[in-house]
């Protein structure tokens, strides 16, 4: 059976746009764990109380569905498309939609409420292709982003710069005018979300929206196999068209329920159930959410579930004691000089976090992001570790035992860590580096180090090469193999390293490397966050320990 709602509509252009810099009409900063775009302040008219949360950010069929009973509705329009109870409907696109990838010249973003119909008619009597797209940048404000030409991927540099050139001189572009990395992919044609319920078919002209009566949802890929334990979340489940031209299952809910799900999933209290430190999570998660509010709007939603952006674990993923952290500072952010900090954090710092500068490269310090010891950890770890600390640790966790899948249950175990290659391994390692076979590597030196005595440049000197490596690129370009034989990037770059010699011929036959932390280890260390909580300092003691010279303010 298919219902009336077969009505069509013309798909808007909608276009993805990759720039290797930052546009003009939307900056943003380095892409992170727990980090994401370093946007420091959330449009007034942006935030509304909510957050759309890309469950699934891009697939061609999505399901949805309620344990309870439920109703799904033209988002639009409002009109019910189908209702029912306990049940699970998959949403796909109409065969009618085509996608398609060009190299199209970006020339402006105009911050007008309609199209810059002048601007595009002009362009078109001189025979220029164009195209358009509204887009939200980071400060909540909306932008008509204009294109011209409309070449295959792949056209040689000189005939684009000859069109960009052409473009300039009609008056069309200014010479920051910019082709986009990875082109511009379009939707065109007759857009058609199709809803499936067995063996019925329902239809909307857009995007769709599943709401339960109990107020629990479910929504998952619908091209991998259906869990065995579905995935429950809060508020709405939407599927709507992403900027790539496939479907996104968005939850809607609202943004303190949000962190309901993110901060067990950040710092599991099965595990570091302590009260401050969990209060310090949710602090630092709804800070680093609002600053981020705006990162994926280009695909319609807020932010995505997972580590690119906050791991969020939806309704299952709850637990009294962090729910009750985010109730006892609801509203509570991090500011700094009256801006919403970027409250990094990592797992585990191995006893000094770093400093924003010692993470990536070209970065300048920012004042409440300094490397600073664990204060749980005493006075013995006031000053940057030593070799001399690392190797006299009684029982360092073992790089080459580690599973695959440990990541929230058993941080505290890689405080110190230690690794040793085989000759045979090390050239394995760097060879993959350097993309090329290296031979026997010979030595491997540090050249720098930071103020937390992280190692910010390293050097790899083999029999076909020097090879160098700086900052969080060391991790992966040092890699360990794991229990399973699979290559891992390395902790972090805490770490010393060492020639392994044969005790006979003193010949260099591996190397081993004694290292501490987890993670990038700027910001909040969240097992420091519980040594400190256990000793009794309070959440917000923490976090003017861990984010420096900042103000804890209730934002709402």
């Amino acid at each position: 059976m298919t219902t009336s709602l077969r009505n069509r509509l013309a798909v808007p252009a909608a276009a993805l746009l990759l720039a290797l810099g930052a546009c003009a009409d939307d900056p943003t900063g380095p892409r992170a764990r727990a980090g994401g775009a370093s946007m420091n302040e959330v449009g007034a008219a942006a935030f509304n109380g909510f957050i759309r949360i890309g469950v699934v950010p891009a697939t061609s069929i999505v399901r949805i569905g309620s344990e309870g009973a439920y109703t799904v509705r033209n988002k639009v329009t409002g009109e019910p498309i189908v209702s029912g109870s306990g049940e699970t409907l998959e949403v796909s696109l109409g065969s009618e939609l085509v996608t398609r990838t060009s190299m199209r010249l970006q020339v402006s973003c105009i911050f007008t409420a309609d199209p810059p119909t002048d601007f595009l008619a002009r362009a078109q009597a001189l025979g220029y292709a164009t195209h358009t797209v509204q887009i939200t940048t980071s400060s909540g404000a909306k932008c008509w982003r204009v294109y011209l030409g409309d070449y295959p991927m792949g056209t040689s540099w000189s005939i684009r710069e000859a069109f960009r050139q052409r473009a300039i001189a009609d008056g069309l572009a200014r010479t920051d005018a910019f082709w986009p990395w990875g082109g511009v992919t379009v939707t065109e044609g007759v857009l058609r979300y199709d809803v499936r319920r067995g063996a019925e078919v329902f239809s909307s002209s857009n995007a769709v929206v599943l709401q339960s009566a109990d107020g629990l949802v479910t929504i998952s890929d619908g091209t991998r196999p259906e869990p065995t334990v579905r995935r429950r979340y809060r508020g709405l489940a939407e599927v709507a068209l992403n900027s790539t031209g496939t479907l996104a299952g968005i939850n809607e809910l609202p943004f303190e329920q949000y962190l309901y799900g993110v901060v067990p999933r950040e710092l599991p209290p099965t595990v570091w159930p302590q009260a401050e430190a969990q209060k310090a999570q949710a602090v630092a998660a709804r800070t680093w959410g609002l600053a981020s509010y705006n990162k994926r709007a280009a695909d319609g939603y807020n932010l995505r579930a997972t580590t690119d952006d906050q791991v969020y674990g939806g309704y299952n993923a709850e637990h009294p004691v962090s729910s009750a952290a985010v109730d006892a500072t609801a509203g509570v952010v991090a500011k700094h000089a009256g801006k919403l900090i970027t409250a990094y954090f990592s797992s585990t710092s191995g006893g000094y976090t770093a400093g924003y500068e010692e993470w990536l490269d070209g970065a300048a310090p920012i004042a409440y992001l300094q490397a600073v010891p664990d204060a749980e950890r005493g006075e013995a770890f006031s000053r940057v570790p030593s070799l001399e600390v690392f190797k006299s640790h009684p029982n360092p966790t073992s790089l080459r035992a580690a599973g695959e899948g440990d990541y929230e249950s058993d941080w505290s175990r890689y405080h110190r860590w230690t690794f040793e290659w085989s000759a045979a391994e090390i050239s394995a390692v760097i060879s993959r580096h350097a993309q090329r076979d290296v031979g026997r590597v010979l030595e491997i030196n540090v050249l720098e180090r930071g103020p937390s005595g992280r190692v910010l440049v390293i050097e790899y000197v083999t029999e076909n090469g020097i090879f160098r490596s700086t900052r969080n690129g060391i991790r992966s370009s040092l890699q360990f193999i794991n229990a399973s034989g699979a290559y891992e990037n390395l902790r972090s770059t805490l770490f010393f390293i060492e020639p392994v010699k044969d005790p006979r011929t003193r010949e260099v036959v591996g190397f081993k490397a004694y290292g501490g932390g987890w993670g990038h280890g700027v910001g909040l260390s969240q097992t420091g966050a519980a040594g400190m909580a256990t000793r009794g300092r309070s959440y917000d003691e923490i976090l003017r320990h861990y984010y420096q010279g900042i103000d804890l303010v209730r934002e709402y």
